[in-house]
């Protein structure tokens, strides 16, 4: 297939700077970085393209061969591009990431642990007041006999004679060089001559441990929060990675969540509805009272103030909306019958007989 223009590719043009390729491939980077779109090849082969695009342009001796003979001049030379994939790329280039992602691509870091998430219900009461609860989780922790070393008692992980401890080693062809993850070592820049009998060299072994996580008044279904280092272990004593609480707020049966605001329905009765009454309506926590003007409709909507969620800032409370239900009596006494026929015939308003289909009381 035909390869694009290089400085097409990167949408900048041929008498660019320095400066302007290094921020067109940051901003290629950013929106094509297979963290950002996981599992799109489209995205993938598009980040690759860029790289490969500012790999060449960057270099002083690289561009000047491709501004005089194209992709062909770049093979005459012996460049392939980056060969290694991902690998290649982070490892050339992780200055860009650092600036956009905090750390050396997907792999934050040398042996850095890798993170982990954990589901937590909760009710929305305690939503609303904030709680703490005590999980359990069964991660890899170091290892209880080699503290995370990977030695044996008495040893320590030596430098890689590979790469002499920087984890990399460069492939020299003609006047290209390309950075990639020693293959001895894995990228660490350390060697284990005598493992550890109980994790065999890795450092690590599964274990469950329990922790207080402290929820936050306001917290919605989504809202996660951040435990450091209490992720996998990183090898060879390096940094652990960090805990994901994902936070799920169970559906109320009495109240209905919209952001801060709480709706919850209440029932009145017809006289209530049409004389106004003075009425009870729970809250999240407690009951506060309600004053119905008369002649209020069914399905009419009440805002108490200060009665909802609150904010995770704790600046001030949402509301609580009450929503109307008239209610319709199913069953009518002879004596309240008898009144509610009256009121029809001074209202005027046309009702079924007394005895047609006789009295439901």
């Amino acid at each position: 297939m035909t390869k694009r223009d290089f400085y097409e590719i990167l949408g900048v043009k041929k008498d660019a700077s320095k400066e302007e390729i290094k921020k067109a491939y940051r901003q290629a980077a950013l929106k094509y970085h297979p963290d950002k779109n996981p599992g799109d090849k489209p995205a993938e082969d598009k980040f690759k393209e860029a790289a490969e695009a500012y790999e060449v342009l960057q270099d002083d001796k690289k561009r000047s061969v491709y501004d005089q003979y194209g992709h062909e001049g770049l093979r005459g030379t012996g460049y392939s591009g980056f060969s290694g994939g991902f690998e290649d790329i982070f490892s050339s280039f992780g200055d860009i990431f650092e600036d956009f992602f905090g750390h050396r691509g997907p792999r934050q870091g040398k042996g850095r642990g890798g993170d982990l998430r954990y589901d937590l219900s909760i009710e929305l009461k305690e939503a609303a007041t904030g709680v703490e609860k005590l999980i359990s989780v069964e991660k890899y922790a170091h290892c209880s006999e080699c503290s995370g070393t990977g030695c044996e008692t008495g040893y320590k992980p030596e430098i890689c004679p590979s790469c002499g401890g920087h984890g990399q080693v460069r492939r020299q062809q003609g006047f290209f060089a390309i950075s990639m993850p020693c293959g001895a070592c894995g990228g660490s820049g350390q060697v284990i001559k005598k493992p550890c009998k109980r994790c065999k060299g890795i450092g690590k072994e599964l274990k469950k441990k329990e922790l207080k996580v402290k929820i936050p008044a306001g917290v919605e279904s989504g809202s996660h929060l951040r435990l450091v280092g209490e992720g996998e272990p990183g090898t060879m004593g390096a940094a652990s990675g960090d805990l994901y609480i994902l936070i799920y707020v169970k559906e109320n049966a009495d109240f209905e969540r919209h952001g801060d605001d709480l709706v919850t329905r209440a029932h009145l009765s017809f006289p209530q509805a049409a004389l106004g009454a003075e009425i009870e309506v729970p809250t999240l926590l407690d009951m506060t009272k309600l004053h119905v003007p008369k002649g209020t409709q069914s399905h009419s909507l009440f805002k108490i103030k200060g009665e909802g969620m609150p904010t995770t800032h704790g600046k001030h409370k949402g509301s609580l909306v009450v929503q109307i239900i008239v209610d319709v009596p199913e069953k009518l006494s002879k004596e309240q019958e008898t009144l509610l026929r009256d009121y029809a015939k001074a209202s005027g308003d046309p009702v079924k007989k007394a005895g047609i289909f006789g009295s439901r009381s």
